[in-house]
């Protein structure tokens, strides 16, 4: 009777380290989703400012700042964050205001922006540091998931729209139609 203690024990322990494996290897996973997901939403605010800048470049004739836009619009990813980079250079520098609606939505875009990038951030330094943790290095958890990728790019500073006057919710123009 007293080995069958051992052996419950024994089972006990088992189960505990199948659960603790269980519960990193999700935790892994949904770590690696949130960045991914991240990721995707990051790119579609990336892809509504170049679109935005785009509208208030052709209101205003301003062949720089539609230049810049379409290279954000249509870079391959390795050139990406040089390509958004030079569009918030160009920003800083046209300086728009919020003066029409145009404008305005360009602002709001680029606040959720800012927002995105924040986001994306944290979740990749999360994916990162899960990934680091020595079980899961050991037992290879994170091999199935690609590494997630920081995405460093300048943050826009534009003005506040003008108090009172609303910012719009959607978009100004389809994307396909940039």
């Amino acid at each position: 009777m007293p080995g069958m203690w051992w052996v419950l024990g024994v089972v006990a322990c088992v189960v505990l380290l199948a659960t603790y494996l269980g519960w990193t290897a999700h935790r892994v996973e949904r770590v690696h989703v949130r960045a991914q997901s991240a990721e995707r939403a990051l790119d579609a605010h990336l892809v509504r400012r170049a679109a935005a800048a785009a509208v208030v470049a052709e209101q205003n004739d301003n062949v720089e700042l539609y230049a810049a836009a379409r290279l954000a619009l249509d870079a391959d990813p390795d050139e990406r964050e040089q390509a958004e980079n030079d569009l918030t250079r160009q920003l800083s520098t046209a300086a728009p205001f919020g003066a029409d609606l145009a404008e305005r939505q360009l602002i709001a875009t680029s606040r959720r922006l800012v927002l995105a990038r924040q986001v994306h951030t944290d979740q990749v330094r999360d994916a990162l540091t899960a990934r680091h943790r020595l079980l899961v290095r050991a037992l290879g958890l994170a091999r199935r998931y690609p590494r997630p990728q920081y995405f460093d790019i300048e943050d826009p500073a534009l003005p506040e729209p003008a108090f009172g006057i609303p910012v719009p919710a959607t978009p100004i123009a389809p994307l396909e139609s940039v």
